[in-house]
């Protein structure tokens, strides 16, 4: 089985690989029936000559091959007709940002294999979601440095690895601040990774909001942590889950204790706001910097107004005027939502995600009927399967 390493063409340029050079001689030790070719690139993070110094086939185009593995989403102009993909495709939520792709893909015969739905007793396998809280949580610091004029780092993209991240962070100036993490997923753990290795103390949700300390410490909460039902009634997870409309968010009355919010939690279309805008109207408002990992544009978090980028990572939310402002200036919080945190440490970064290939989808990849393949394919020679049936009206439309 042929199976390309295609060249990431998305701009702004993503230099992260599916695999690396090390991994891809793994593969081709222990895989005798696969043979991998990587489509040359001049951005990757791994050259071209990393890979053939391994004796790894580095080609011009991957026509030949039975399977193209990439990240994000390919251009429509290079869909190669009857290929099959593997790559995060963004349409399973209808993103009509994405339309003319699935629908391009579904008039070329492929089959499209989607990383996000790729699960094991309902847990996601494959992800960058690590890096994006260990990259969110940096970024997150960085901004308080800024705007508290406490200290001023570097930005993340100029570091090569965690190590040289958390060699900073270990440097930097803090004293009792209170930091608030959402979520238990993989992007959390990256963001507890971080003040784990800063040696900063975690303590019980509601210990944040009624103890004063003398050292910086930290607390992790969950959905439960955050929203109640309307009713008052004490129910499980489950019941928010399937009964999201029923809930409230309470996640107000943090906002008066914690210096920094550092999200990476998961908020689905049909969950209640966590902030609103109405929320931030307090007196005693300490919170200074929110570290949108999740970055759900204007729906989860009122602050989260657009993403920013890896070139101006940080913006401020005027939460008097509800309107983008200078994030120094009094009554703004300090805004960083980019969308691509894994990007700013890219050989890292790929290294955890050809990890996660090699041990949940490498050993499987010939087989169309193993259940995580199976269960993954959005569409198999251009018809969309039954697991993903109710895109066809989504692509229907213009």
């Amino acid at each position: 089985m042929k199976i390309g390493i295609i060249r990431e063409d998305k701009i702004p340029v993503d230099k992260r690989t599916p695999l690396t050079p090390k991994q891809c001689l793994h593969i081709k030790e222990k895989f005798s029936e696969l043979i991998i070719y990587v489509q040359e690139s001049r951005h990757r993070c791994f050259t071209d000559s990393e890979y053939l110094d391994l004796n790894i086939k580095v080609v011009k185009n991957l026509d030949h091959c039975d399977i193209i593995i990439g990240i994000k989403e390919i251009k429509i102009n290079n869909i190669i007709h009857g290929m099959s993909y593997i790559f995060f495709s963004h349409t399973i939520k209808k993103q009509e940002y994405n339309k003319k792709l699935l629908k391009s893909l579904l008039s070329s015969n492929n089959t499209l294999y989607d990383y996000e739905v790729m699960k094991n007793n309902g847990k996601r396998l494959i992800g960058f979601g690590k890096y994006a809280g260990i990259v969110g949580a940096y970024n997150s610091f960085r901004a308080y440095g800024l705007k508290t004029k406490k200290f001023n780092i570097d930005k993340a993209s100029t570091f090569n690895s965690k190590e040289e991240i958390f060699k900073i962070l270990n440097n930097i100036q803090i004293s009792n601040e209170k930091i608030l993490i959402t979520g238990v997923g993989n992007v959390s753990k990256g963001i507890v990774e971080v003040l784990q290795n800063m040696s900063i103390r975690k303590v019980d949700s509601n210990e944040i909001i009624t103890q004063s300390y003398n050292e910086p410490v930290y607390s992790q909460i969950d959905c439960l942590d955050y929203y109640k039902r309307i009713d008052n009634s004490n129910k499980d997870i489950y019941d928010f889950y399937n009964n999201p409309s029923s809930y409230v968010s309470t996640m107000k009355k943090y906002l008066s204790f914690v210096d920094i919010l550092i999200t990476g939690h998961y908020h689905s279309e049909l969950s209640p706001p966590i902030i609103t805008k109405s929320d931030f109207n307090l007196k005693d408002l300490k919170l200074k910097v929110i570290g949108d990992i999740s970055c759900d544009i204007a729906t989860a978090i009122a602050s989260t107004i657009r993403p920013s980028t890896i070139q101006n990572p940080i913006y401020g939310y005027n939460y008097k005027t509800h309107e983008e402002d200078d994030f120094l200036k009094e009554n703004t919080i300090a805004v960083m939502a980019v969308d691509n945190l894994p990007c700013e440490l890219p050989r890292d970064s790929s290294k955890d995600f050809g990890d996660q290939l090699i041990k949940h989808l490498i050993p499987f990849i010939a087989d169309n009927n193993h259940f995580i393949l199976k269960n993954s394919m959005i569409c198999k020679n251009g018809v969309l399967t039954n697991n993903f049936s109710y895109l066809k009206d989504f692509v229907s439309t213009a």
